[in-house]
């Protein structure tokens, strides 16, 4: 294989892989801002076919680009078949670890189903070992359709699929809905998963869904048991720490809103809420101003890779 770096038209790319990742938005969002004021560091890879040309890597960096309104990207352009595009587009990305496992799960599974390959052969095929191989497709086929769709939206993470997939189908939804409501971490899904299991009756069930913070408290009792990361300076802890509080105390915040709905409130109470939020809000500026730097930062950093 070959590559020719060519300038194609975004209206010939054919995207029939993209359903094998995971839509992430706000990514897609950084790539932009770094695409507008550098450019295209890095071509997309793709297959040539008599249809025109399958996309296999820069999924990301194509919507961004769509959304700059660009003409064309340049591409790295492949002579191979559908099948080895496929393999492709799991080795493309094991370098920097940008695939999920639910991704890669996904790529398995269609190897499996459109080419007829049994467990080993997609283990040989894509270099990676059987029990890898029987882990991801394990993943994908003890998920719940319902809760599928929230991992390809990135709601859910393969790190939370790990946990659910210890529940039975039936309890599957509730508890991913709790998850994504409270913006839990895979660890946190993992504890609250265990609790669901151990909870002696359904109303003990409903308690632990309906008041997860409560439950994780009583767990973790203190931020430096939930996060810390050895890669980090004592002053980079301590900020993740106050991240780790903020965000529970706006998890809180985002739940009282959707059990009391502003509607019911006096026109009293609406106006002292309102300050509330307010002031609420000019804090908020600061953090996305903070935010937005460290974004920026960070997506330059992964375009240079």
């Amino acid at each position: 294989m070959i590559p020719i770096i060519q300038e194609i038209p975004l209206s010939e790319f054919d995207l029939s892989l993209s359903g094998m990742r995971i839509l992430n938005m706000t990514r897609v969002i950084q790539i932009e801002k770094s695409m507008r004021l550098y450019g295209q560091l890095q071509p997309i890879v793709a297959r040539v076919h008599a249809g025109g040309f399958t996309l296999i890597d820069g999924f990301k960096r194509f919507f961004a680009a769509e959304n700059l309104v660009m003409e064309s990207l340049q591409c790295h352009l492949l002579e191979i078949d559908l099948q080895q595009a496929k393999v492709l587009l799991l080795s493309y990305n094991r370098t920097n670890q940008s695939m999920e496992a639910w991704e890669e799960a996904l790529v398995l599974q269609d190897l499996q189903n459109t080419h007829s390959l049994d467990q080993r052969s997609l283990a040989r095929l894509t270099g990676h070992s059987p029990s890898w191989v029987s882990r991801r497709l394990s993943l994908i086929g003890k998920i719940d359709e319902k809760v599928s769709s929230q991992f390809m939206m990135g709601v859910l993470t393969s790190s939370h699929a790990r946990a659910l997939t210890k529940l039975p189908r039936g309890n599957q939804y509730e508890v991913a809905s709790a998850i994504t409501d409270w913006g839990l971490t895979s660890r946190q899904s993992d504890e609250l998963v265990d609790a669901f299991l151990k909870a002696d009756s359904k109303d003990q069930q409903r308690y632990i869904l309906d008041y997860p913070r409560t439950v994780l408290e009583n767990i973790y009792p203190n931020p430096e048991e939930v996060v810390f990361d050895n890669r980090l300076s004592s002053s980079g802890n301590k900020l993740m720490q106050s991240i780790w509080y903020a965000t529970q105390s706006l998890q809180y915040l985002l739940s009282r809103l959707n059990t009391g709905p502003l509607g019911e409130f006096t026109q009293v109470e609406k106006v002292i809420i309102a300050t509330g939020f307010e002031n609420l809000s000019v804090h908020a500026k600061k953090l996305a101003e903070a935010t937005g730097q460290l974004q920026t930062h960070k997506s330059r950093q992964e375009d240079e890779r």
